[in-house]
């Protein structure tokens, strides 16, 4: 099969963790990722040209974001959502990008939205930017991690049919909007 037709997907070793230390070590996804080698655990907070997936930024990922986790990698930060406020004021993130909508399954946060663990958090993004296969590699090491996509398969395919990050709050917008009915 001719190299343009073949499938580009991102390495394994392009998404990265960095642990806040901070959960229950048996709960913690994120270091479940990295013991199935899908993470690079990083081991200090510096965050240059990579992408972020970070709560408090207003730029949301987008499909358009693909071609910097292909050429820089994607980072999770893996800390407890009560203490995340004081996290992000400590560190500075140029490439930071927010998730849109989404439904957590996992068992702390089950049903809440916007309340995702790291290993939901990855494979949304990933999902979102067109790494469909990737995503499901990282939710395949969870008990509930097929109803992630179950739950909310019809958010994560109207986010990556998006052209830019306005689209994805457009889109976000919409289903807020349409709940709140």
């Amino acid at each position: 099969m001719p190299d343009q037709f073949k499938e580009k997907r991102v390495s394994m070793t392009k998404i990265g963790v960095y642990l806040g230390k901070q959960c229950d070590p048996k709960k913690c996804t994120a270091k479940k990722l990295v013991k199935f080698n899908l993470a690079k655990e990083l081991t200090r907070p510096l965050f240059h040209s990579e992408l972020v997936l970070t709560p408090t930024t207003r730029r949301a990922l987008s499909p358009a974001d693909r071609e910097r986790i292909d050429r820089f990698g994607i980072v999770a930060i893996d800390c407890s959502w009560n203490k995340a406020d004081d996290f992000f004021d400590k560190v500075t993130i140029s490439h930071g990008r927010a998730l849109p909508y989404l439904i957590a399954v996992n068992p702390t946060n089950f049903g809440r939205p916007w309340k995702l663990n790291t290993a939901e958090a990855l494979a949304a993004a990933l999902y979102i930017v067109g790494l469909k296969k990737e995503a499901e590699e990282i939710m395949d090491k969870f008990k509930w991690g097929e109803h992630f996509f179950n739950v909310n398969m019809s958010y994560l395919e109207a986010y990556a049919d998006c052209k830019d990050s306005q689209a994805v709050v457009d889109t976000q917008e919409f289903f807020v909007d349409t709940l709140d009915r």
